[in-house]
């Protein structure tokens, strides 16, 4: 079942990278909704599978109409983009943190990781640091045998086809919630990340894009694709391409190794648990860290907003959760509410 549910995340997610690039030419990566992934630990012991999968197939025909409807397009434009870069920088600053906080405890392998990146920076420009520090971490934990190669397992992905099953509860606390988040924590940034780089992405097919992808996905126990914020903020950046037209390419790399990463799923899954925690939490937290600049600069960076993107940040790196529904998303409430109220003027001097 989890890897038949891999398989659906990663290859819907990867083949909706490749469709969007291929139709508009833009960076617009696609994947998984992080948060409500998140959320479905948290409630989806009260329902059966077929109940589960019957809840992700509601959210992919609501996402669907929210594109078709233009509803999604409209919220859009009223949101400050200085908002979602701010819930943006919450939702990755943890990443970052987390780095320097396993430092203490794993001097050599993550202080080989960040030396590797620095040195990147400084002197290989043709190579991206953070798979500088990815080789210089595999290099540490392979050099001390702390990489479990018994655990390593070659094998595809099996897809498991599930018929679903629609329970009003499940419905409630799983369709609903899972809706908002992939719409709030994942499209929404990401349309406010391209936006800041300079594209027009075509927000209402994306929408109807990912909800689409969303119902194929269902039956193979898939809980949605959708635009990825993060990713869309590494592929979108000038240290994708320095040729804002160019970049996209890095958008077909992420979609071919996400369908790669799906196919092979049960090896993948090996492969993760094989490795030490606190090498892949150091080569998330490095991969992002130019993204997690380039959210603060776009947000608490101006006067306009200012202080509504600075309470959305927070929110978004408190871990807050609400009704079962993550800080994320309460981040851009509390951010566009704040915007409202305060008219944009909270930033500049008297």
């Amino acid at each position: 079942m989890i890897s038949s549910w891999f398989l659906a995340i990663f290859v819907g997610g990867g083949l909706l990278s490749l469709l969007l690039t291929v139709l508009y030419r833009e960076p617009i990566c696609g994947a998984y909704p992080i948060a409500g992934s998140a959320l479905l630990v948290t409630v989806l012991g009260e329902y059966s599978i077929a109940e589960a999968v019957g809840a992700f197939l509601v959210s992919g025909v609501l996402v669907t109409l929210l594109g078709v409807t233009g509803l999604f397009d409209a919220v859009m434009e009223r949101v400050p983009n200085e908002v979602l870069m701010g819930a943006l920088a919450g939702i990755l600053l943890p990443f970052g943190i987390e780095v320097f906080a396993l430092l203490p405890s794993q001097p050599l392998l993550i202080g080989s990781m960040v030396a590797a990146y620095l040195l990147g920076v400084r002197f290989v420009r043709a190579v991206p640091p953070a798979l500088l520090a990815l080789v210089a971490g595999f290099a540490v934990a392979g050099a001390s045998g702390r990489v479990e190669v018994a655990e390593l397992e070659l094998a595809l992905s099996r897809p498991v086809l599930i018929p679903p099953s629609f329970d009003w509860g499940a419905v409630v606390s799983v369709a609903v919630p899972l809706t908002l988040l992939a719409v709030a924590t994942q499209n929404a940034p990401g349309v406010g990340i391209l936006r800041a780089n300079g594209y027009a992405p075509p927000t209402n097919a994306v929408t109807i894009f990912s909800g689409i992808g969303s119902i194929l996905t269902a039956p193979l126990v898939g809980n949605g694709v959708n635009i990825a914020a993060p990713m869309t903020a590494v592929c979108a950046g000038p240290e994708a391409h320095p040729d804002v037209e160019g970049r996209y390419v890095a958008t077909v790399t992420q979609g071919v190794l996400f369908v790669a990463f799906g196919l092979a799923g049960a090896t993948v899954i090996s492969l993760i648990g094989a490795l030490p925690a606190a090498l892949i939490a150091g080569v998330a937290g490095l991969t992002l860290l130019p993204v997690i600049l380039q959210s603060l600069r776009l947000s608490v960076g101006g006067e306009r907003h200012a202080l509504a993107a600075g309470v959305a940040l927070l929110v978004g790196a408190s871990g807050l959760s609400i009704l079962g529904i993550n800080s994320t998303f309460w981040a851009l409430v509390v951010g566009v509410a704040l915007a409202k109220v305060l008219g944009g003027n909270e930033g500049k001097k008297p």
